[in-house]
């Protein structure tokens, strides 16, 4: 029989009812479906009188409320922006958090609701409880299957209302500069297609997410299933967003990076539309940078020591080369220290001083560069005079012998092959290759499947123990089937390698690698302690001083670690850090980190880490890192990161905007704040490590003043937060939900070979 309320003891109504309004916030919909009677303990009736503000904007909060019967008024700035009525609810980051509200609540008919404290939701215990979902990565792959077609003539009329459609796609404005060169190109590349109504061009959720579209005629609907609604239920339903006609465009996310589409577009009268792939705005964006490395030959064409150098290897080394920025009486080096780098100055003014007398002074015009330090390139002799700016700033190109022998050779050799030789020069691998014949000794045969750790962007990590000697280790999964589909199968191989580059106390190790007929595998170091995002969400971490020192200072190894061979990371988030027995933090996941010389361009990353010059698509160095490490000390501090929104696209106007707009909370306030704020500068050169001093420049702010950088380095220094781990098989502070994982895909290998070398062990 159907049970319904009127079947009811009347007594257990009240608490039925309870339960359907707490049922329906967010947040409890992340407890275990066993524990809402526990959540309905923690409840507490409350009333208020019209006029009764219940929370005040800016005010620290720890309770959350739920509105039975009755209404109130959401105030902005002392502005109305909302009303809340019977079920809805507010202040639910408070019982995780020291959240400043960001609005006041004020009654406006007397309300009947529902109040929970976060002192009693810790002491129930149901903020351990909670599990989230971790935040996807997205990475700059291409569809294998994505077809590009031959441009179509276009009419003047045609020719207007595309870039008429470009300048009105703000977001497409807000990631990059779209000028009239930009806007030429994409228009000439663009093809026309003819699309029937009802026909949905592009579908929620499709992988087959690479193209941009311009309306030339017709209209069409946007919809989007509700959040944790089946796509099953709204099928043949409307739920329509917006209409889009002539003159509009949509799909720009899909210029930016691959990623499953966020709505669903249907024509609802028959249309034409033209079309962009990425590849071919990437392709955009790169020449433009290529433009720019040959303003930069140029510059190198006046430095004699180059001369060796073929053409094409000076184009190789002018996209190499990365900008920094100095101040007035900034030393850009000092007479008898390491050479490290050769300088082209390219805006600004410096003098050479010997034995601290100015010898010379050097000025750089828009028509005439200057070089110095060029004898860095053939040996790291010390410094023969010291360069100082006396200019308001100054700006330089620079490269390292590092990049330098990696990129085209050591300089010593490509002058004895000189510029006319056919002799090979042998280029110098990156710092710290492994010796692979380390690998092979753990046969996957060998491995006995404990359980589930959590899942990643393209598969699932498990425990494992291996069964002869009893050591455990997680066992990474990646979809090759996913792989192949998203076009990530150069990420998924550089994963490989950049981990067995890597041998840090602060990154997690690799210890084997294989190739099985739908998956690839990663044998990893097991870090019992969890993820850090998780520990943070259930020990209610956020805000802790000394925690975000502790985990920040482990990062600041792990990026040392990696810099130093040229590999960047580009995924740092809470998520990819993990603890140790011993509370010690642990950077993993290489699936998006890359060895660059230089620049490299691929858009990748979790959206709320963007830095600028990735949704801009100019390039990125290693700097990018130092912005989501900014990110990363936000974010312990204050709980969320600093331009946290609803969608992609709403982060990426704000991080254009700058951290400079940002609201800084209490938590990230006072000597932090400068700390953030360096190291989320808008100008990559800018950023603090990128500065004369490097690392120093963090380890020695303020902020860390006291901090015993050689005993934490040394793992001598106790964990703020030691987790509990009862054996070496506890996987108590590991919790995965299906709901995480990637879309499985079936593998049908195309025999091009691009995964033979994978394997180290069988």
């Amino acid at each position: 029989m159907l049970i319904t309320r009127r079947h009811l003891p009347r007594a257990l109504l009240p608490q039925l009812t309870t339960r359907l309004f707490l049922a329906k916030v967010d947040l409890f919909k992340r407890l275990p479906a066993g524990e809402i009677p526990t959540l309905v303990k923690a409840c507490v009736p409350v009333t208020f009188e019209p006029g009764t503000k219940i929370i005040t904007q800016g005010d620290q909060g720890d309770e959350f409320f739920v509105i039975k019967t009755g209404t109130a008024k959401v105030e902005v700035n002392g502005n109305m922006v909302a009303t809340l009525k019977t079920g809805d609810y507010f202040g639910e980051n408070a019982l995780l958090r020291d959240d400043p509200r960001n609005a006041s609540i004020v009654c406006q008919s007397k309300i009947e609701g529902l109040k929970i404290t976060r002192a009693k939701f810790i002491e129930l215990g149901l903020n351990e409880k909670l599990e989230f979902a971790k935040r996807g990565a997205v990475g700059g792959g291409a569809a294998a299957d994505a077809e590009i077609k031959p441009p179509t003539a276009k009419s003047a009329a045609e020719t207007t209302l595309i870039a008429e459609a470009l300048k009105g796609n703000v977001n497409l404005n807000n990631m990059i500069t779209l000028d009239d060169v930009k806007t030429g190109a994409m228009t000439a590349l663009m093809w026309k297609e003819d699309v029937a109504k009802g026909t949905e061009l592009i579908k929620e959720g499709d992988l087959n997410a690479d193209y941009f579209y311009v309306v030339c005629t017709g209209t069409f609907d946007v919809s989007k299933i509700p959040e944790g609604q089946s796509a099953e239920k709204y099928v043949g339903r409307s739920n329509s967003l917006a209409t889009l006609g002539p003159k509009t465009s949509f799909g720009e996310l899909a210029l930016l990076y691959f990623a499953a589409r966020a709505a669903t577009i249907t024509a609802t009268a028959d249309a034409t539309v033209f079309v962009l792939a990425r590849q071919q705005f990437k392709d955009i964006i790169t020449k433009a940078v290529g433009d720019v490395a040959a303003t930069y030959v140029k510059y190198l064409d006046k430095v004699s020591i180059l001369d060796p150098l073929k053409d094409a290897e000076k184009k190789q080394l002018a996209e190499a080369l990365t900008d920094f920025a100095f101040a007035e009486g900034e030393t850009i080096f000092e007479q008898g220290e390491k050479g490290v780098l050769f300088y082209i100055l390219i805006d600004g003014a410096v003098t050479v001083l010997k034995d601290g007398k100015e010898v010379s002074k050097l000025t750089a015009t828009k028509d005439s560069a200057q070089f110095f330090g060029e004898a860095a390139l053939l040996s790291n002799e010390p410094r023969g005079a010291t360069i100082k700016v006396t200019s308001a700033s100054a700006t330089t190109l620079a490269v390292d012998k590092a990049s330098f022998d990696m990129l085209l050779g050591p300089l010593e050799e490509l002058k004895k092959r000189g510029k006319e030789g056919s002799a090979t020069v042998s280029k110098k691998g990156a710092v710290g290759v492994v010796d692979k014949s380390r690998f092979g000794k753990i046969f996957r045969k060998d491995l006995k499947r404990l359980g589930l750790l959590g899942c990643g962007g393209f598969g699932a990590v498990e425990m494992v123990e291996h069964t002869k000697s009893t050591e455990c280790y997680a066992l990474k999964a990646l979809s090759k089937g996913y792989v192949l589909k998203t076009g990530m199968q150069k990420s998924v191989m550089s994963e490989k390698d950049v981990q067995l580059m890597c041998d840090s106390v602060f990154i997690v190790k690799l210890y084997e690698t294989y190739n099985g007929e739908q998956s690839l595998y990663l044998l990893l170091e097991l870090a019992l302690g969890g993820e850090l995002y998780a520990t943070y969400n259930k020990k209610g971490l956020w805000g802790n001083d000394k925690c975000a020192k502790f985990y920040v200072a482990g990062t600041i190894f792990a990026f040392d670690h990696l810099h130093e061979r040229k590999i960047i990371f580009r995924d740092l988030k809470p998520e990819n850090l993990l603890l140790n027995d011993f509370g010690h933090v642990k950077l993993t996941d290489m699936g998006l980190a890359k060895v660059v010389v230089g620049k490299t361009f691929t858009t990748c990353g979790t959206p709320d880490y963007f830095a600028p010059e990735l949704i801009a698509s100019k390039g990125h160095t290693e700097a990018v890192d130092w912005w989501t490490l900014g990110i990363l000390n936000f974010e312990l501090l204050a709980g969320h990161p600093p331009f946290e929104s609803a969608s992609p696209m709403q982060i990426y106007q704000k991080v254009t905007k700058g951290i400079n707009k940002v609201q800084f909370p209490k938590a990230c306030k006072s000597v932090v704040e400068s700390l953030i704020k360096g190291n989320c500068h808008a100008n990559p050169s800018e950023r603090l490590p990128m500065k004369k001093g490097g690392l120093d420049n963090v380890k020695k702010h303020d902020w860390f003043k006291g901090f015993d950088w050689e005993q934490f380095e040394a793992c001598k220094m106790d964990a703020p937060y030691k987790p509990a781990i009862k054996n070496k098989k506890d996987m108590g502070n590991f919790s995965a939900r299906k709901e995480d994982m990637p879309p499985q895909v079936p593998y049908k290998d195309p025999k091009n070979g691009w995964d033979k070398d994978f394997a180290t062990g069988t």
